[in-house]
């Protein structure tokens, strides 16, 4: 009689909890949205998820707020993300390290992208190299001229061993036969922007939204763009396809949710952002800083992700990285 009384107890009290669970999912969001954006405030990341999560806030009963933990090459604000309860409330930014430098190095105990389902993609951005005014250097073929004059004195800026512009300038100086100074900055671009602006760095390389501020106010200036098709905002910079090179880099956005979260919150983010992702606001924004919109849904992120993922992990094992 007890095991069978405790065999219906335990069966009712599942019951309650799936009903509870999907009632739960039904009326989300209960309460503000968490936005882990695992970058120092200021860059480019963090500049977009902000903007995206203003715009889709208005669309929800509760608030979207960004919170910037940095670390472990986003491993610390990611670890949080997956950590915090499966409900949909907390949500996280994967960028180019998050999908291919943390996973490739194995770099951190309890960061991996099967703890995540992923959301959606919103945007891609082409790497470039950015010059400092203090250079005098105007154009691709005078950084070329110079590095080739002075092997090993251009002083290039780009993200940790294993990042994407670390990877572009390794293929970069095989490419044009030339030998940079390679100084590599944890964290965000602010702090390559911040070295142009000092004259710590002759270049640096991420994308041209990343250093808007410093191009727009005539500190550092866009030589070369590392894509096949011309942007669009800064049309004055040329892309490496049209210098007759074939070599294309860049990063991106991709929102995530941990890995057990409903599928009915999902599908309410995704919708959501979304919307937001498609109002003339955001699009103009975008246009306005350099970045390219990018629409990828939760039908087709995983894929690419994987694509991308034994693409960049075949090159890395050519370079011996």
């Amino acid at each position: 009689m007890f095991s069978r009384n405790l065999k219906s107890t335990m069966v009712l009290a599942l019951g309650a909890w799936v009903i509870g669970a999907t009632v739960a999912a039904a009326d989300f969001p209960t309460r503000d949205i968490r936005l882990i954006v695992p970058w120092p405030a200021g860059g480019g990341a963090d500049a977009i998820s902000r903007k995206i999560s203003n715009i889709a806030e208005q669309e929800l009963p509760k608030s979207i707020y960004v919170e910037n933990i940095a670390g472990a090459v986003t491993a610390t604000g990611l670890i949080q993300m997956t950590n915090a309860r499966p409900d949909g409330h907390t949500v996280g930014v994967l960028t180019y390290d998050s999908v291919i430098t943390l996973p490739r190095g194995q770099m951190v105990p309890g960061y991996a992208l099967d703890n995540m389902k992923l959301i959606a993609r919103i945007t891609t951005e082409a790497d470039a190299i950015v010059v400092s005014k203090h250079t005098g250097i105007e154009t691709f073929e005078e950084l070329v001229e110079r590095a080739k004059e002075n092997p090993g004195e251009v002083r290039v800026g780009v993200a940790p061993k294993g990042s994407g512009p670390y990877l572009s300038v390794i293929q970069l100086e095989e490419l044009l036969g030339v030998d940079f100074n390679v100084i590599t900055y944890a964290g965000s671009s602010s702090a390559e922007a911040e070295a142009l602006l000092s004259g710590e760095l002759d270049a640096a390389i991420s994308s041209l939204g990343d250093f808007s501020g410093i191009i727009e106010s005539g500190d550092a200036k866009g030589v070369i763009e590392l894509s096949s098709v011309q942007n669009e905002t800064y049309t004055d910079v040329p892309t490496i396809k049209s210098k007759g090179h074939d070599l294309q880099t860049g990063s991106f956005l991709i929102l995530a949710a941990p890995a057990n979260t409903p599928d009915e919150a999902v599908e309410t983010l995704e919708t959501t952002f979304k919307a937001a992702y498609d109002t003339e606001d955001f699009q103009n924004w975008l246009a306005q800083v350099g970045v390219t919109a990018d629409w990828l849904g939760s039908d087709g992120v995983d894929e690419w992700v994987d694509g991308l993922q034994t693409k960049t992990f075949k090159l890395m094992d050519d370079l011996g990285l």
